[in-house]
């Protein structure tokens, strides 16, 4: 029997289980709540680097187009498609805008509902016809600052009128404007809560008799340098919810003005500014006072003689925190009666102050036990007597600022830090100070604001107790301390991780080593090392790579700074805003490669020998965004007037400088002792 043949089955077909998913990027399964929270750190950190964050993944890109509220577009025909990238923006910045045309403004989205302020505070080329677009495009509008629109006249001030929402409008230096412009204003924007008419010089009482009259919910008002009197000064002081009053420089205010004052006026107001009013005495001080108990702040700074009869009246104004009279004139006693009648004050300014001396500053301040803020710059007559009062009396002290006081010795200055513990702000520039006063001065770790320039005693040892002790300092400023050297500056750098400002002009000895410690201080946007012929383009290098933030560079009479510099520069200094070039060794191309950084807006190459004609013409053609060019008159004859219209015409303003070549860096002490001559006389 022949076997069985093997049966054929099928082998069992097996099911292919799915692959794995792909794997999701983390930050897509995030809320946008937790993305937003992300965004502010990033932003916190390094503004650049939110474009990065929105490369990352499409949800990264949907939450930082939803997240972002202020634009600032480098050139005014990007405002559309930013706009449209960024529809949550509640602000438009176009101050890096040299000009933008009507066009541009037109070209705004209409019913841009999130759209709430716009500023062009440093643009030109607009008009009524743009400012209506706009009113158009956006009905929603409550922020609109429109200061420096000199060209902006009463066409313009109507269509600002139709943006009925306004709650804050500045109008300073619309010197074209009228009441007619103002009257618009006024009767279009009664919700108003905040304006600025500083330098409206066509702007009379009448119409700020109807401001008066319409707009109730003015809260702060800035009439500096405006033609206001009498007339309109009583409807001003009777605006029922007025908080804050400037009237800088108005000559027509006057004691017959302050006098006139009803004593229910002024319940509102907190902060009144009458500086430079040269018509103001101490008789219309003492009568103003009655008719504002509840004032704040005031300033009186190059107003009048302050005399006792004048500080005895504001005993009157119980809640009164800031005092600011800088450059008066104090008569006999009157100091002393600002301790006895002004106990409640937090801030004094007694800044270029005649008549201050050691008996009447030292009553004042040991009756003032509580004041915080204390500014006594250029008070020449105080000695040691009136620090030793300062340190004992006022240990809460958080700013104090008393540069040239040129009779305090150095022993004196170690008490500020030994009994001021509290200071943020410290200002001694041009004072006997020394390493010790500066190891004691160490002792106010809060510190972040520390100007000790033409301190001709300092050495890289107090520098060294600066940077263990103070982490906090953000702005240090040491013009022409000769006595330091690459060492200091290496401690502050390192022990000042937050710094965002750093004067080293004239420090002749420091050299790119300095410069290379500083390129890791990520936040530093404020450079000046004018007169260091020994830092070069090594060390600016340095600096463009690892401060990329940096803004405002000052590098005159830095020699060996040449091209190579503008080149790292505009590869990694986007960020630049303004810059001063004059006796560098930087030629045509190293200015050429600096104007492709398209937020440059201010530039100063008045000596710049490797410069020709034709290549400052072809940077200033190229450089789109500049505001300001300092330039040597000589080049002025050789530049076509065609030109320098058309440069003109986007918005650039031009400042020729007639000031002979001369290369020497002056040492400090001689400087020094130049300037104090110049004093004596």
């Amino acid at each position: 029997m022949a076997a069985a043949a093997p049966s054929r089955r099928h082998p069992k077909r097996r099911r292919l289980s799915p692959g794995p998913t792909p794997l999701q990027p983390p930050l897509d399964s995030l809320a946008d709540e937790l993305l937003f929270l992300v965004l502010d750190r990033v932003a916190a950190a390094d503004p650049r680097a939110l474009k990065s964050f929105a490369l990352a993944s499409r949800a990264c890109h949907a939450a930082e187009s939803r997240h972002r509220r202020i634009l600032r577009p480098l050139r005014a025909d990007l405002v559309p498609a930013a706009l449209a990238r960024y529809p949550s923006a509640s602000r438009l910045d176009l101050s890096l805008c040299a000009r933008v045309p009507d066009a541009a403004l037109a070209a705004v989205p209409s019913g841009s509902s999130s759209l709430r302020a716009v500023d062009l505070s440093r643009s030109s080329g607009f008009g009524a016809g743009g400012l209506a677009a706009l009113a158009t495009a956006c009905p929603d509008l409550a922020d609109l600052d429109l200061s420096n629109g000199v060209h902006l006249g009463d066409a313009a001030a109507a269509e600002v009128a139709r943006m009925r929402r306004l709650h804050r409008l500045s109008l300073s230096r619309c010197k074209a404007l009228t009441d007619m412009g103002l009257g618009c204003v006024a009767v279009g924007c009664t919700h108003l809560r905040d304006l600025s008419l500083k330098w409206c010089l066509g702007v009379t009482d009448l119409g700020l008799q109807l401001l008066a009259l319409k707009c109730k919910n003015l809260t702060s008002l800035d009439l500096s340098y405006t033609m206001i009197t009498k007339q309109s000064f009583l409807a001003i002081m009777k605006l029922p919810k007025l908080q804050v009053l400037t009237l800088l420089g108005c000559i027509g205010i006057d004691d017959d003005a302050l006098c006139s004052l009803e004593k229910e006026c002024s319940k509102s107001l907190q902060v009144l500014d009458m500086s430079h009013c040269q018509n103001v005495t101490d008789v219309g001080v003492s009568s103003i006072v009655k008719s504002m108990p509840n004032l704040l702040e005031l300033d009186l700074s190059y107003c009048c003689p302050v005399t006792p009869f004048m500080v005895r009246s504001l005993q009157k104004i119980s809640k009164l925190r800031t005092l600011k009279l800088e450059g008066c004139k104090f008569m006999a006693d009157a100091l002393k009666a600002v301790g006895s009648s002004c106990v409640s004050i937090r801030e004094l300014s007694l800044s270029k102050c005649s008549g201050v001396t050691d008996t009447e500053l030292s009553f004042a301040v040991l009756k003032l036990k509580d004041l915080q803020k204390l500014d006594i710059t250029c008070c020449r007559n105080i000695t040691d007597v009136s620090v030793a009062a300062i340190t004992g009396s006022c240990t809460s002290l958080i700013s104090l600022r008393m540069e040239s006081c040129n009779h305090v010795s150095s022993g004196a200055l170690q008490l500020i830090g030994k009994h001021c513990s509290r200071l943020e702000e410290l200002d001694l520039t041009d004072s006997d100070l020394d390493d010790e006063g500066l190891k004691a001065v160490a002792g106010c770790s809060n510190l972040s604001s520390l100007k000790i320039g033409i301190c001709l005693r300092i050495s890289d040892e107090g520098l060294a107790h600066i940077g263990k002790s103070c982490p906090k300092l953000r702005d240090i400023d040491l013009y022409r301390c000769g006595g330091i050297s690459d060492d200091g500056v290496v401690q502050i750098a390192q022990g000042c991780p937050v710094l965002e400002s750093i004067n080293l002009s004239y420090c002749t000895e420091i050299t790119d080593r300095s410069l290379m410690s500083l390129s890791k201080c990520a936040k530093l946007n404020t450079l000046e090392i004018r007169g260091c012929p020994r830092v070069s383009s090594a060390g600016l290098s340095e600096i463009a790579m690892g401060c990329r933030l940096l803004s405002k560079l000052d590098i005159k009479k830095c020699f060996e700074i040449n091209d190579v510099g503008m080149l790292y520069l505009s590869q990694f200094s986007h960020c630049l805003r303004q810059i001063n070039l004059s006796y560098c060794s930087v030629t045509d191309i190293g200015l050429l490669s600096l104007s492709s950084i398209c937020g440059l807006q201010n530039m100063t190459i008045v000596h710049l020998a490797g410069i020709t004609p034709n290549g400052l013409i072809a940077a200033l053609m190229v450089c789109g965004g500049l505001t300001k060019v300092k330039l040597h008159e000589a080049f002025k004859s050789m530049m076509h007037p065609r030109m320098l219209k058309n440069v003109e015409a986007r918005g650039c303003v031009f400042q020729w400088i007639d000031k002979p070549f001369k290369v020497e860096v002056e040492p400090c002490d001689v400087w020094k002792q130049q300037s104090q001559d110049v004093l004596v006389r």
